[in-house]
């Protein structure tokens, strides 16, 4: 794959670093810089092959019209590239792509003339490429956000060299080199930044002027330069802030060595080399909490995020570090292996030739797949199905089409990075279906009138309009029932049986309701749920969503999975005492961990009033995979919510459940776990009985194995039907 760069030839900083080093280990690489200057040299002396182009417009373009020729796809970097891009891009016939290095909404902020002319055809540019790579999740989702299509956008981050030898630190004689006065004791904080209001520089200056007093060896560093520097010096001398400015920095990498808090204050970034570089020196880091920071930073782990503009909290952070040596080391150390193992220079390359591979092989392929299922609904068990089906039909065909449903579309698009429609749209359901030879109904108990009459009457009209649009239809990790009615049950199994051609089942229960509704037209398989597959989150980012959320983590701590639904209000008092019995034999402290993030929030809030123990109520859990490194976690679990207790099964931790369908019932059954009372007949003194049992009995792992083994059965299904 050759690949042919276009950048303006003036960028510095991350955008710098990164197209050098990136080009430096990809092969079959030209880059076209417009200007000569400080970026073509260092990009000559990295030993790249660089052709400036200064010339006119005109000229520019006869010329890369030629030189494209010979190269697969064509790779834009700036508001300069892009609007040359798009130029070339019908002439050449080639791919276009281009890299998304910051906010291009912010990048001439504080300079309006440059904002009307730069930022207004870069804005223009961006809408006509065909492809775009964000540098970090977070701007890839700003883009996705912004209306670009989720099958065109990617994220590569920003990768260092780690192939240099640690060196012990001499402060002083780093002191000298930089200018600095240094005094045995001394602890220095700092940011190297250009000084641009996107930056927000003067928040550290603020914090810095606060914490004079209370830090008598603390001094602050700023390197850097750019229009706001007498402004901040102006603030500097007004605060009498203990701050030293450098200015301009070619190589930052004394200061790092000599910073033992690195800093960043940003109001957004996407994912800044001034974090990976104070990373890799080592530095403790406090960042605020924007862009890609949080996707480096484990809040109070392996480094501090605070709200961008809060000196105070800011300043705290600082503090804290200032204060324990100790801290200031461990997380200098978590933050550098981090870095070391996930933003390596060679793992960006790699993940550069996947995305020109992805490019050129057609991912945008009409003939896709459309997924249809509960999803956009705020709910990590039906967020948890779709993420492992995406991920087994990427792996048995990376570049299919996706096509999903959602109630939220917007939402979704974000999180799985796909093209989403609203579910109740009939003409993107007609469109979708028109570009797709696949129509997967995808996990859930979606086949049922216990909830919604309109709900079952939606998914078949769905199967039927996909059957009738030429689609194979296939049902994969179901539940099926209960379907109640006379009507309800004629209607699914006339759908069914004509319509589907292949269903897989999660549960011997959904299995035996298909017989009693007649339907045998289609291949029926018992399965598992697909979410099995999952695993939990890196321990770190699980320590930081307890950390922010309150919950020690030396703590020992049963989970409490509720689901509002009706009876529960009258069974609270009966759990709230439970919760206070395992509180008081076992030492266990409630952890209330909802499944849908709105609903689950509040049941859990009403029985924390009534626990008079210590607890916990989540609010939020993020992912998936979060959730279930937050109930691995767990000493027990006690749930309404079957992905709770599916998530649960899948790590080893002993369960209680409190059935509320048949459908949970059925899983302890398999599970071999009897330690279950259905919500209408709970007492107390059961729920008791159940804690005491699961502190006692070991988990079923082989029924785990068991399962997991079905839930192959999904994945036989997909490779059968994608080749």
């Amino acid at each position: 794959m050759k690949a042919l760069h276009l950048i303006g030839g003036g960028d510095a900083g991350g955008a710098k670093t990164h197209v050098i080093g990136l080009l430096a280990g990809l092969k079959d690489t030209t880059l076209v810089s417009f200007r000569e200057g400080d970026f073509a040299r260092e990009a000559r002396e990295a030993g790249l092959d660089v052709r400036v182009m200064p010339g006119s417009l005109r000229a520019t373009l006869r010329t890369l019209k030629v030189l494209a020729e010979g190269y697969d796809l064509i790779h834009c970097h700036g508001a300069r590239g892009n609007f040359i891009g798009v130029l070339l891009k019908h002439a050449v016939k080639k791919p276009v792509v281009t890299t998304v290095h910051s906010d291009y909404r912010l990048d001439y902020m504080g300079r309006p003339c440059a904002f009307l002319t730069y930022g207004v055809i870069n804005r223009f540019a961006l809408r006509f490429l065909d492809a775009y790579i964000g540098v970090s999740d977070v701007m890839a989702e700003t883009l996705i956000r912004r209306g670009f299509r989720p099958e065109k956008v990617y994220t590569i981050y920003n990768g260092l060299e780690f192939s240099e030898p640690e060196e012990p630190v001499n402060k002083a004689a780093l002191a000298e080199t930089l200018g600095v006065p240094y005094r045995e004791g001394d602890v220095f904080a700092g940011i190297a930044a250009r000084f641009d209001p996107v930056k927000d520089l003067p928040t550290l200056i603020r914090a810095a002027a606060s914490l004079k007093g209370s830090c008598p060896r603390l001094r602050f560093l700023i390197a850097g330069d750019g229009k706001q520097g007498p402004a901040l010096r102006k603030l500097v001398k007004k605060l009498d802030a203990p701050v030293t400015f450098l200015g301009w920095l070619d190589d930052t990498g004394d200061l790092f060595r000599l910073l033992d808090i690195n800093l960043l204050t940003s109001r957004f970034e996407t994912f800044s080399y001034v974090l990976t570089e104070g990373a890799r020196k080592g530095c403790a880091t406090v960042a605020s909490d924007v862009g890609g920071a949080p996707l480096l930073i484990d809040h109070g782990v392996n480094g501090f995020l605070f709200p961008f503009r809060d000196a105070t909290k800011l300043a705290g952070f600082i503090k804290t570090l200032y204060d324990d040596p100790g801290l200031r080391a461990s997380m200098g150390k978590k933050l550098r292996n981090k870095v070391k193992a996930n933003f390596s220079m060679e793992a960006t390359v790699k993940t550069q030739e996947g995305i020109y591979r992805s490019l050129l092989s057609s991912r945008s392929g009409e003939r896709g797949v459309t997924i249809c299922g509960a999803y956009g609904m705020n709910n990590t068990g039906d967020d948890a199905i779709l993420e492992a089906i995406l991920r087994e039909i990427r792996q048995t065909d990376p570049d299919i089409a996706v096509r999903i449903l959602s109630r939220s579309p917007p939402m979704t698009r974000r999180v799985f990075r796909e093209c989403c429609h609203y579910s109740f749209n009939l003409l993107a359901l007609l469109r979708a279906n028109k570009k797709s030879r696949i129509f997967l109904c995808g996990g859930g108990n979606l086949i049922q009138d216990i909830t919604s009459r309109r709900s079952l009457w939606f998914y078949l009209f769905a199967i039927w309009l996909a059957k009738w649009q030429g689609c194979r239809v296939v049902m994969l990790g179901c539940g099926i029932g209960p379907v109640l009615t006379p009507f309800n049950r004629r209607l699914t199994a006339r759908v069914l049986n004509r319509h589907v051609e292949i269903i897989t089942l999660r549960e011997e229960i959904s299995k035996k309701e298909l017989e009693q509704l007649g339907v045998t037209g289609p291949k029926i398989l018992l399965s598992a749920d697909p979410a099995l597959i999952l695993s939990p989150e890196e321990p770190d980012k699980v320590d930081s969503v307890l950390i922010r959320q309150g919950v020690p983590l030396e703590g020992q701590y049963i989970g409490i999975a509720l689901r509002d639904w009706q009876g529960l209000d009258q069974k609270l008092p009966d759990i709230a005492a439970a919760i206070e019995y395992a509180y008081e034999t076992y030492g266990l402290t409630a952890v209330f961990i909802p499944v849908e993030r709105t609903r689950d929030v509040r049941s859990g809030e009403k029985a924390a009033a009534l626990v008079r123990c210590p607890c916990h109520v989540l609010r939020e859990t993020g992912s998936a995979r979060l959730t279930i490194g937050l109930l691995s976690r767990m000493r027990m679990v006690i749930a309404m919510r079957l992905h709770a207790l599916i998530f649960s099964s899948g790590q080893g931790v002993p369960m209680v459940g409190l059935p509320y369908t048949d459908k949970v019932s059925a899983f302890m059954d398999y599970m071999g776990q009897p330690l279950y009372t259905p919500l209408e007949v709970l007492t107390a003194e059961r729920l008791i009985g159940h804690i005491d049992r699961a502190m006692e009995l070991p988990p079923r792992i082989d029924a785990v194995e068991r399962l997991r083994e079905r839930e192959k059965v999904n994945r036989d299904v997909l490779t059968e039907i994608l080749l």
